[in-house]
C-alpha cells in the first residue's frame, strides 16, 4: 500500500511540476546536465558564449555555503550578474580562480585575468561538450547511485568520506562558534495516507550550515513557522530553491516521506 501510495505521490508530484511551470513538459536533463546553469548576462555583447557552471565539480570540493555565503553568489541563475571585471578584482568566480589558491596542492586556473584568452573557453563553453562528458563519468563511476538527478547520492558520499567538501576558505570565510545540531523532525503530510516527511537538520547543515536557509529562504527557525505547499515548493520557493535545480529532485518522494502514514 505504501509503495502505491508513493507511485500516486510520484505521479502528483510530475502534474504539480507541469502546472507550476505553465503545462510545459522539459526535456529531463542527462545526469552530467543536472544541476549545470547557464550563465550570460554580459557574454553576448563581449562576443562570447554563456558560462556553463557544473555544480557537480564544485560541490565535490566546496560546500554549498561557502560559495553562497562567504562568497556571494545569487541562489538563482543570472541574479548574481557576474562580470568579468569582477572576477578579475577577486570577487565571485575569481574569489579562486586567481593563479594562486589552490586544491588539493594544485593551482586553480585563473578566470578573466585577460592575460590568455584561450582559457575562456574552459567556462565559456555552451553547447556540447564530450571531455565534460567524460569528466562526469569518470568522477562518478566509484560513487553510490541515486535513482534520479545526476544519479550521485551526495549525501552518502559524504558520510563514507568518498568527498569532504571544504567548509572555510581563508581570508574569506568568517571563523564561526559551533552550533548544536537540532534534532530531526517530522512534518505532517498534507494528503491524507501520505508518509510524513522526516527533515534533518544535521544532513542539511552539513552542506549549509544555517544562514544559508535561515532567514532568506525560511523566514522562521521554529518548526511550523514558514507555510508551504507542494505547488510553493515546484515553484521554486522554500525546498524548490535548491530541490529539482541541484539537489536530487522533489519527483524522489521517498527520499523526504520516509516517516509513518498519517491517519
Amino acid at each position: 500500500m505504501k509503495h502505491l501510495i508513493l507511485a500516486m505521490a510520484v505521479l502528483f508530484a510530475f502534474v504539480s511540476l507541469a502546472f507550476a511551470e505553465g503545462g510545459v513538459k522539459k526535456r529531463k536533463p542527462l545526469p552530467y546536465e543536472f544541476g549545470s546553469v547557464v550563465i550570460g548576462n554580459f557574454s553576448g555583447s563581449a562576443g562570447l558564449s554563456p558560462v556553463v557552471f557544473d555544480h557537480w565539480i564544485h560541490r565535490s570540493k566546496y560546500t554549498c555555503r561557502v560559495c553562497h555565503v562567504d562568497i556571494g553568489f545569487g541562489m538563482s541563475a543570472g541574479s548574481t550578474k557576474i562580470r568579468a571585471a569582477d572576477n578579475g578584482k577577486g570577487f565571485y568566480c575569481g574569489t579562486c580562480h586567481n593563479g594562486k589558491s589552490k586544491y588539493e596542492n594544485k593551482i586553480i586556473f585563473e578566470a578573466c585575468s585577460g592575460k590568455d584568452s584561450h582559457k575562456c573557453g574552459i567556462c565559456h563553453s555552451m553547447g556540447r561538450n564530450p571531455l565534460r562528458e567524460q569528466a562526469f563519468a569518470k568522477f562518478a563511476e566509484n560513487l553510490p547511485k541515486e535513482r534520479l538527478g545526476n544519479g550521485i547520492n551526495w549525501q552518502l558520499a559524504e558520510e563514507k568520506g568518498l568527498i569532504s567538501p571544504i567548509n572555510y576558505l581563508e581570508g574569506i570565510s568568517i571563523k564561526r562558534n559551533a552550533m548544536s545540531v537540532q534534532k530531526d523532525f517530522s512534518l505532517e503530510a498534507k494528503n491524507e495516507g501520505m508518509p510524513s516527511i522526516i527533515f534533518s537538520h544535521s544532513k542539511h547543515t552539513v552542506w549549509n550550515g544555517c544562514e544559508l536557509c535561515h532567514p532568506d529562504i525560511f523566514l522562521g527557525v521554529k518548526k511550523g513557522a514558514t507555510k508551504y505547499s507542494m505547488i510553493d515548493l515546484f515553484q521554486g520557493k522554500y525546498c524548490g530553491v535548491c530541490h529539482n535545480k541541484v539537489a536530487f529532485p522533489q519527483t524522489d518522494c521517498q527520499r523526504c516521506h520516509v516517516g509513518s502514514v498519517e491517519k
